[in-house]
C-alpha cells in the first residue's frame, strides 16, 4: 500500500527502526508458532517425516503462490 510507504518514510530514523523491528519480531513470532504447530501435530513421533513433508508442502505452496504471480504481471 503507498499511503503506508509514505507514511513510514515520514517517521524519524529512530521511529522507522523501532517499526522494522516490531515487523521483524512479529513475523518471527508467527514462524516460530507456525514450526512449533508442524512439530506437535505433523507427525509428531517421527521427526524425519515430518520435516520432509514440511518441505513438500513449503515447496507446493511456493509453486503455487509463483504461477499466480506471473499471472498477475
Amino acid at each position: 500500500n503507498q499511503t503506508m510507504i509514505r507514511r513510514i518514510r515520514k517517521m524519524k530514523p529512530a521511529k522507522q527502526a523501532l517499526f522494522a523491528l516490531l515487523i521483524g519480531i512479529s513475523v518471527v513470532a508467527f514462524w516460530r508458532g507456525a514450526w512449533g504447530l508442524f512439530d506437535a501435530y505433523l507427525f509428531p513421533n517421527n521427526y524425519e517425516l515430518s520435516s520432509w513433508i514440511s518441505i513438500l508442502i513449503g515447496l507446493i505452496i511456493l509453486g503455487i503462490t509463483h504461477r499466480w504471480t506471473k499471472e498477475l504481471s
